[in-house]
C-alpha cells in the first residue's frame, strides 16, 4: 500500500510550493518512506528527460495529412497557377504561425517555470536566514573582509561591495543553496529590514530584471556579466529595484 504523502504533499515538495517549515518536515518523512523517496526519483527522472528533449515537436502526421488533403482534391480540379501559388502561400503561413505559437507557449512556459520555481526557492532561503544563528556566516561591513572570505568555500568569486553611503549598508555573508548548487549570500540593511542578494554564476546571456511577490516578500532577479543576481526582501520593491541598479553600476 503506497503512502498518503505520495499523493498529497510529494507534488507540492517538487515544485517547491511548501514552506520552509513544510519542507523540513517532508524531507524528514522522506528519510523514512521508500514510497516516497521511489516517487520523488521519479519525478526527478522526469523532469531531466524533459529537459534534454528540449520540448520538440514534429508536426503530427495526421495533421499534415489532413493539410495535404486540403490542397490536393481526389477529384481533378483545374486551377489557375496563380490561385495555386497562393493557395500553398497560405498553407505555408498556417503551418508557419502553427510552429511560431507553439515555439511562444514552450518557451514562455519555460520562462514562467523558472522564475516560479526560483522565487519559491529563494524565499525559503532568505525565511531559513531568518532564523536564530543562520543569517551571517563572516559579519563584516567591510568588502574587503567578505569577499575573500568565501574563497575556497565556492568555485566561483562573488563580487561584493559595500551601499552605505546609498543607504544599503553591507552586513556580511554566508553560503547557501539554490537551484541545488552552492551560492553566495550577501546581507544588506535596509532602514529596519534585511536583503537577501544571493549570487551565483550562469552561462546564460545577461537579462533585464524581472520580479515580483511571494508570501509578502519582494524579489528581484536578473543576469549580468556572467552572474545571476537575486535579491529578496519584505522592504519595499522600489529597494530592491535601487540596490539592484547599485549592483550594476
Amino acid at each position: 500500500m503506497s503512502c498518503e504523502q505520495t499523493e498529497t504533499v510529494l507534488h507540492g515538495y517538487f515544485d517547491n510550493e511548501l514552506d520552509a517549515l513544510g519542507a523540513a518536515e517532508f524531507e524528514r518523512h522522506l528519510a523514512q518512506c521508500f514510497d516516497c523517496t521511489e516517487a520523488l526519483q521519479g519525478l526527478k527522472a522526469l523532469r531531466s528527460s524533459i529537459g534534454v528533449s528540449q520540448l520538440y515537436e514534429k508536426t503530427p502526421a495526421a495533421f499534415r495529412k489532413k493539410v495535404l488533403s486540403e490542397v490536393s482534391p481526389r477529384r481533378p480540379v483545374t486551377i489557375a497557377p496563380a490561385r495555386r501559388n497562393w493557395r500553398w502561400l497560405a498553407v505555408a503561413a498556417t503551418l508557419l504561425l502553427l510552429a511560431y505559437g507553439t515555439w511562444r507557449i514552450v518557451s514562455f512556459g519555460r520562462a514562467d517555470g523558472y522564475e516560479t520555481r526560483l522565487a519559491a526557492e529563494v524565499i525559503d532561503a532568505h525565511l531559513r536566514s531568518l532564523q536564530p544563528g543562520h543569517l551571517i556566516d563572516v559579519v563584516s561591513t567591510d568588502q574587503h573582509t567578505v569577499k575573500p572570505w568565501f574563497d575556497g568555500k565556492l568555485d566561483f568569486s562573488p563580487p561584493v561591495r559595500d551601499f552605505a553611503d546609498q543607504g544599503f549598508p553591507l552586513q556580511g555573508g554566508r553560503l547557501d543553496v539554490v537551484d541545488n548548487r552552492a551560492v553566495a549570500a550577501l546581507v544588506y540593511g535596509r532602514r529596519k529590514h534585511l536583503v537577501n542578494v544571493f549570487i551565483w554564476p550562469t552561462n546564460e546571456r545577461d537579462t533585464a530584471p524581472r520580479s515580483g511577490s511571494r508570501q509578502g516578500y519582494q524579489w528581484v532577479e536578473w543576469r549580468k556579466s556572467g552572474m545571476e543576481f537575486c535579491a529578496v526582501s519584505d522592504s519595499a520593491a522600489s529597494d530592491l529595484g535601487e540596490l539592484q541598479h547599485l549592483i550594476d553600476r
